[in-house]
């Protein structure tokens, strides 16, 4: 999947390919998470997540350069939409490069998460998201997230996180 976007800081607008993720890729990764989120992971982590799902880790790249990231998995477990157990995608990690931001990557790296979790055979995909990040929470919400409920301290500093879900048989 590749698709244009609008030029960065004035220059010729880069071709950007949304891929399944490759080992070469993971440094880059690496460094994106620690520039753009303050949770941060080992490549082990990263690995293991490579290696359990590889078609639901898949990067944004631009000019020969990785520019964002959205690592999924599918589990098993008890539904956030229904009451009944489910094959579940979950975003596990996304984050853009900020001079990308704004440019329709994220919406794009969480259009083809969802396809390839549904692909696993996920029935419905969930995410954690801090409560201040309402650039997210509504790129989320423009997708067909709602918020199921509220982890209250969910993270290291002690923000709280929205839970969100999907029912991936009605997202377009």
């Amino acid at each position: 999947m590749t698709e244009s976007m609008p030029a960065i800081k004035g220059g010729a607008a880069p071709k950007v390919t949304i891929r399944e993720f490759k080992q070469e890729d993971l440094d880059a990764v690496i460094m994106i998470n620690k520039v753009c989120l303050p949770e941060n992971y080992s490549s082990s982590f990263f690995l293991e997540h490579f290696f359990e799902n590889p078609k639901c880790f898949i990067v944004a790249e631009a000019d020969g350069k990785i520019i964002g990231y959205n690592m999924c998995r599918v589990e098993f477990g008890v539904s956030y939409i229904r009451t009944a157990f489910a094959k579940k995608g979950h975003v596990i990690s996304i984050a853009v490069l900020e001079d990308y931001r704004g440019r329709g990557i994220g919406n794009q790296l969480m259009v083809v998460g969802m396809q390839r979790v549904k692909e696993a055979g996920a029935s419905e995909m969930y995410l954690e998201v801090r409560v201040s990040n309402t650039n997210a929470i509504s790129l989320y919400r423009k997708l067909g997230f709602r918020a199921v409920k509220i982890l209250e301290g969910y993270y290291r500093d002690g923000e709280s996180a929205y839970l969100m879900a999907i029912d991936l048989s009605k997202a377009g």
